[in-house]
């Protein structure tokens, strides 16, 4: 027995990354708990295990003291002498009181302790591994699910895809692959708890992040992300570069970066807007694919009045008013949209005259004609 702990230590220390010195302190600690346990020992004993040849031995300490009221835990002085001439008060002698069949004993504890151990260091390491990708994206396969959660497989360790983070469109099938992202990782009493998503905004901007160069590079930044997921999404992005179109550096050759992304999130349609920090512009710009005549905006109540021509009022706000929402999520700002001849009708747009046209300049961009709504 004493042979094999020695070579699974040296084992568990090369492939687990678990310090041997680490696993005989636990082993020596667990051995006085079973000797106590066992013997029905109370006295303070250390046990000593060897690692050249793998023997266990234990140790009663007693303290020496000029009169005995405990003999588990004091020693005379004289009887101390009798041992070694050396010692004096207040010193500890130490004396072996191994039992007989205290190996068996040793064995199973000792097992016992290196497995428990294992188990924690494993758990340790799946912990550390994950908790620096929290906010992450990760490529998993669908392994089971019940009535709480699909259980997606990251490499070795198993990850929970609660039913309010999947996707409405998806039907999750055993074996498929899909990026996640790691939304929460959690240490509990049976080990790591793993979090995924495929409804966070953080998803698909991990994933412009993952198809286009410029993002990645820092030459383009995603400001904001609006999300409606398995539907519709809006994603707003800029770049100090005035050389860099970053709607365009977004789509890529032919719209296939954008359509990559699409195609991973199932269909999903993606408006991607230039973003400004003036709110004329930004929310002009969020409100696409609708044209848009004029943005009002109250600085006070952070709020916008947005005028469109009547043909483009349902573009504008959307079924179910999902354009205007998701637009307002976008900018931070609230959208109230109103027609052109609703607004003439108040009094807050003016009467074009003859030869004069008022046009906004703010580009947007939708992935296709569907997106008229």
């Amino acid at each position: 027995m004493s042979n094999e702990l020695l070579d699974a230590l040296t084992i568990l220390e090369k492939e687990k990354g678990i310090s041997r010195d680490v696993l005989v302190e636990a082993i020596e600690a667990a051995l006085v708990s079973a000797y106590k346990r066992n013997f029905n020992q109370a006295q303070n004993v250390r046990v000593d295990f060897n690692l050249m040849n793998g023997s266990m031995r234990v140790f009663a300490r007693k303290e020496i003291v000029d009169e005995v009221f405990d003999s588990r835990l004091e020693i005379s002085l004289d009887e101390a002498k009798s041992i070694n001439p050396n010692y004096e008060l207040e010193d500890v002698v130490e004396l072996e009181v191994t039992p007989k069949n205290f190996g068996r004993i040793a064995a199973q504890t000792a097992k016992q302790v290196v497995t428990q151990r294992v188990r924690e260091a494993e758990r340790g390491i799946v912990y550390n591994e994950f908790i620096d990708r929290e906010e992450d994206i990760m490529t998993g396969i669908v392994q089971r699910r019940d009535s709480k959660y699909i259980y997606v497989a990251l490499g070795k360790t198993e990850a929970l895809l609660p039913a309010n983070e999947q996707m409405p469109n998806e039907n999750y099938q055993p074996h498929e692959r899909y990026k996640v992202f790691l939304t929460k990782v959690e240490k509990t009493s049976k080990g790591p708890q793993i979090f995924v998503s495929r409804t966070h905004p953080g998803l698909l901007k991990r994933l412009f992040e993952l198809e286009v160069p410029e993002i990645f590079d820092g030459t383009v930044e995603i400001k904001s992300v609006a999300r409606e997921a398995g539907d519709r999404s809006k994603i707003s992005v800029y770049s100090d570069n005035p050389e860099v179109d970053p709607v365009g550096a977004c789509v890529g050759p032919k719209g296939q970066r954008v359509q990559a992304i699409v195609n991973e999130l199932k269909g999903e349609k993606i408006d991607i807007v230039k973003w400004s920090e003036d709110p004329v512009v930004f929310v002009a710009n969020a409100l696409s694919p609708s044209k848009v005549l004029e943005v009002i905006v109250n600085e006070e109540e952070k709020a916008t009045t947005v005028i469109v021509p009547d043909y483009q009022l349902s573009l504008a706000i959307g079924k179910r008013g999902q354009n205007a929402r998701l637009a307002a999520k976008l900018t931070g700002w609230k959208i109230d949209i109103k027609s052109e001849t609703d607004a003439r009708e108040a009094g807050i747009y003016p009467v074009v005259h003859d030869n004069e046209e008022e046009e906004f300049t703010g580009f947007t961009f939708g992935l296709d004609d569907d997106n008229e709504e």
